[in-house]
């Protein structure tokens, strides 16, 4: 399945309107879930585009760290740095982030076997495991390539395979998504 990867920097990089975009996303089959990122916007801006995306888009949207526009969205992604920042003890982390989502859905990003195994400790729904390939949009996440799919398989939580993916990449559980980003854009 793929799970959509909106990030507004992009967008303005590739000169894609937020609305063009959701538009060319009714022409995938099956995507239950979108993941809106935007690490430079206002909250107004975020906000907004929320809004938008609701009215386009049926499945699970998922914001990246901004627990604090949590209502407009089914759940929240953090990366490593994000979750440590809440505490050092990662139980205590995720607990923090749970009183402010409540049950939906909360995704974090790992990058190897020990995050995983650290990732399957922790009160999550799901893991996001990359860079599986090189990228343009990322420049300085580390490539895991094939290693990665080894990896996977410790996981107790389902998987999005993040990182350089294509459409035609193919995967065996628990890897359940392919995390595609800047192939929706073209």
């Amino acid at each position: 399945m793929i799970y959509a990867l909106v990030d507004k920097e992009t967008l303005r990089s590739k000169k894609v309107s937020l609305s063009e975009l959701l538009q060319h996303l009714k022409t995938f089959p099956n995507i239950p879930i979108l993941q809106y990122r935007n690490k430079s916007g206002t909250e107004e801006e975020k906000r907004s585009d929320l809004l938008m995306i609701r009215k386009h888009y049926d499945g699970k949207l998922i914001i990246n760290d901004s627990v604090e526009l949590i209502a407009y969205a089914d759940g929240l992604h953090v990366g490593q740095e994000d979750l440590r920042a809440q505490s050092a003890d990662l139980k205590e982390a995720v607990h923090l982030i749970r009183e402010k989502i409540g049950d939906k859905l909360l995704g974090l990003s790992t990058h190897n076997k020990s995050e995983i195994l650290e990732a399957n400790t922790l009160d999550l729904d799901y893991i996001g495991l990359g860079a599986y390939r090189a990228t343009s949009t990322k420049s300085e996440a580390n490539v895991g390539g094939k290693a990665l799919l080894e990896a996977a398989s410790y996981s107790k939580h389902p998987v999005g395979m993040i990182g350089g993916v294509r459409m035609d990449d193919e995967f065996e559980a628990p890897i359940l998504y392919k995390v595609i980003g800047s192939g929706l854009y073209s």
